[in-house]
Formats: C-alpha cells, structure tokens, sequence
C-alpha cells in the first residue's frame, strides 16, 4: 500500500533516511491491528529499497509504545482475523519483528516514556538503542497471564544483556529504568527527550559514510556471526562479505579517498 495512506504511521524521508514515527499518540502508540498490517507492509518494502540505507524508529507523543492495545484487542473483530504463519494474530504480529531483523537497512530506536510488550520487543529488534531519560521498558506479557517469552523477547534481550538480567526482567515484568539501561548496554546512550533526534543524527552521520553495501552486509554479518556455530563460520560470511565488498566500485573509491585523505563519493 502507498506510505501516504498509512493511519498508524507516519514516514518521513530525508534523503537516504526514513523517519518512522508510530502515530497512535492517544493511546501511547499502542498496537492494533491496523498499525501491524502497515508495519508489515513497510519493512516488506525495505528488502529491495536501495534508496532508504537507515530507518529510525520512534512513538509520537508522552511515549515509544505501551505494547498491545488491550482494549481494541478485547472487542469483536471486523472481517477475517489476520493470519502469520498458521498462528493467527499471533503469528501475524510476530512476523513483523522477522521483517525488521531482515532488512537491510540498520534501525535505531528513540524510546520516551513507555516501552512495554510488543513496543520493548521493537526496541530490542532494532540495532542502535537510544533512550530519553524517562524511559522505562519491561517485558509487561508476564503481567496480563503470558509467557514473557514473545515476540523475540527470549532471543534478543540474553543475547543484549546476558541471561541473568534477562531472567529478572522477564520472570518479574519488573521495569527497567533508561540509567540502569545504559549501565547494562541495553541502550547506547540516554539524552533529554528533546535531544533524541540530535541524538541519532551522530550516529546517522557516521553510517552515511560507509558505502551502501558495506553498512548492509555488516548487519546481515552481524546478525549471521551472533548465531555462528564456531569462529570457522563466522570468518565464513566474513570472507564473503569482504569479497562482494573488494569488488565493488566504492571500494575503489574508499582506497582512493583514504590515500587522498577526502571524504569518499559512494555512488
């Protein structure tokens, strides 16, 4: 579907950046089913996108996300329930965090306020954590009679933090508060809310200029070398990284603009 016709989302491109601001402010961005089926849609749209090299992800108004919107989720359904992957809605929402780990395209999160659920999962699907100094996250499935291991949660939070914290975090639902975040490298960095954009402009700054298909083929690596059975098939993807790399013209160019002492011109 067009961007333009988004409800739940706004995109906002600035060059080779994309804005994605989840736009449900009046229920603190929680998630419904409308806002999945345009998640969905926009990281489909990313896997071929050339143009768009980072998206940043980020809630409109008092918070990041509060998770699922209970209260829609409690009324009676308008027309055939979604299906992802055999597992109803379940599934259908899950894939949405499968998209973003997908794409190629690094995401960094800009979390105020709330960050619960579903909404802690987006967080910890994205690459570059940036917390305001009021954010609070938890795994909140636990809290309604679920299994806080969902949508990812179980594989992204031990993998970023270790097993320990995320243990206590996931078996409690207990918050996490943005300074204890940054003490156990669950975020990057914590600002002042109003300072988050300013925040992700540095770190856009530098990955604008790497080359296309170097800053896409170290997430994909990335991602490949943390689920690596042994150092072997790390090195493996490495090596075949480096080479789709050595071949390209923009290798050429990053040599010619280090000896020349020049910031490089990526095509």
């Amino acid at each position: 579907m067009p961007e333009s016709t988004y409800r739940t989302l706004e995109i906002r491109k600035e060059g080779a950046v994309d804005w994605l601001t989840l736009n449900r402010p009046d229920s603190l961005n929680a998630i419904n089913v409308e806002m999945v089926r345009e998640l969905r849609d926009y990281f489909d749209g990313l896997a071929e996108n050339v143009k768009t090299r980072i998206v940043v992800m980020r809630g409109a108004g008092r918070s990041f996300c509060a998770g699922l919107d209970i209260k829609e989720a409690g009324r009676p359904s308008e027309g055939p329930a979604p299906v992802g992957r055999g597992w109803g809605f379940q599934g259908y929402l899950a894939d949405v965090y499968l998209k973003m780990r997908r794409c190629p395209q690094p995401i960094i999160s800009l979390v105020q306020g709330s960050a619960c659920g579903g909404g802690f999962a987006f967080m910890l699907a994205s690459d570059i954590r940036i917390a305001a100094d009021n954010a609070r996250m938890n795994a909140a499935f636990i809290r309604i009679g679920l299994s806080a291991c969902d949508m990812g949660t179980s594989y992204f939070l031990p993998r970023l933090v270790g097993t320990a914290l995320a243990s206590e975090l996931m078996l409690t639902g207990r918050f996490i508060n943005a300074q204890r975040a940054l003490a156990t490298g669950l975020v990057s960095e914590v600002v002042r809310e109003d300072d988050l954009e300013s925040a992700a402009r540095s770190y856009i700054d530098d990955m604008l200029t790497t080359s296309p298909m170097g800053l896409r083929l170290t997430k994909e690596g990335l991602d490949m070398a943390i689920d690596a059975t042994s150092l072997e098939s790390a090195m493996a993807i490495e090596n075949r990284n480096q080479i789709l790399c050595s071949q390209s013209d923009d290798f050429k160019e990053g040599m010619r603009a280090f000896i020349e002492k020049r910031t490089p011109n990526y095509e």
